[in-house]
């Protein structure tokens, strides 16, 4: 119940664009951000290289990495995170370049449509693979470079992971993102002591090409069904996330960052993205309800506020 409850908190307190607080230094630290070739992942390589940091930035094709290769501050890495061969390569690059790794930022992901009854297996499969192997593979191939450097590793979660998710069909990713959010907390208790910092950061609908590869995987009757639900992607209708790439500067450089940064547009008015952090929190407080309900052990309302207050007191403040 308290582990709702702070989760409950720590949701009131998240602005909606990620405050700034007294940062370490970000000179020769090094960092390496997965399916960094566009998207969220190219504006975090952007943002950091940009700040000073040491940029190990992975892709798949030869077009993305020359033009990764062109930003200061960047080393392109090829790496596909489905592949151990090419995570034990860049590990080797990674050691190999003297630099240590103070950060790695998981952000190399994938998206498909359809509900557990229609979705073919292998794009389940390939969700998986993507958005909770990788992670897992990345970490457990690169935390002796990160443990040396007390680091930071910082997961790229999603609201979907929290709540109920994005709608019934996308089970896949759904189910993904619900993995990362308990893989984050786990890693929290397990690196804490070695003097690991992790965080997860959440971000609302911004401009990136998940759902174009997507589509170019999809079968026709895939394609139509989509489209019949959701209608013709419009990337352009969402902006560029650079508030993503500022709340991974913030996990990565806060002397106590937070365990969850929600990333949302500031002046957010599309639907999706200006009515997220209400319904995120008041998805929590019904969680809570159904957690606390018809039992021997029932709290009452006042000793659910007193548990509230209590865990409200050492938020952050809002932020303008």
């Amino acid at each position: 119940m308290r582990i709702l409850l702070i989760t409950i908190c720590a949701l009131l307190a998240a602005p909606l664009c990620a405050s700034a607080q007294p940062s370490e230094p970000t000179t020769s630290k090094a960092v390496l951000v997965t399916g960094a070739s566009s998207g969220i992942g190219r504006k975090i390589t952007e943002h950091l290289a940009e700040d000073g940091y040491f940029v190990y930035a992975t892709a798949r094709k030869e077009e993305d990495l020359k033009a990764l290769g062109a930003i200061k501050n960047v080393q392109p890495l090829r790496l596909d995170v489905t592949q151990p061969a090419d995570i034990a390569a860049a590990v080797d690059a990674v050691t190999k370049g003297g630099r240590g790794l103070y950060g790695l930022v998981n952000n190399a992901g994938v998206a498909t449509f359809g509900t557990i009854a229609t979705m073919r297996m292998e794009e389940f499969d390939l969700t998986m693979k993507v958005n909770v192997y990788g992670p897992v593979m990345m970490i457990k191939a690169f935390t002796p470079l990160i443990v040396a450097e007390k680091g930071r590793i910082v997961n790229i979660g999603s609201p979907s992971g929290i709540t109920d998710g994005g709608g019934p069909d996308i089970a896949a990713y759904v189910m993904s993102k619900h993995a990362i959010e308990g893989l984050t907390d786990s890693l929290v208790l397990q690196l804490g002591p070695l003097g690991v910092q992790v965080s997860a950061v959440e971000p609302g609908a911004y401009r990136s090409d998940m759902d174009r590869n997507m589509l170019a995987r999809l079968t026709e009757d895939e394609k139509a069904n989509m489209l019949k639900v959701w209608g013709p992607p419009d990337p352009m209708m969402f902006p560029e996330p650079d508030e993503v790439a500022i709340a991974v500067k913030q996990a990565l450089s806060e002397p106590n960052p937070k365990r969850r940064y929600l990333a949302i547009p500031r002046n957010a008015k599309d639907r999706i993205n200006s009515r997220l952090p209400e319904r995120l929190v008041r998805y929590q407080m019904k969680q809570l309800v159904r957690w606390n309900e018809g039992h021997a052990y029932t709290l009452d309302r006042e000793t659910l506020i007193k548990m509230l207050d209590e865990a409200l007191a050492d938020s952050r403040p809002r932020t303008q």
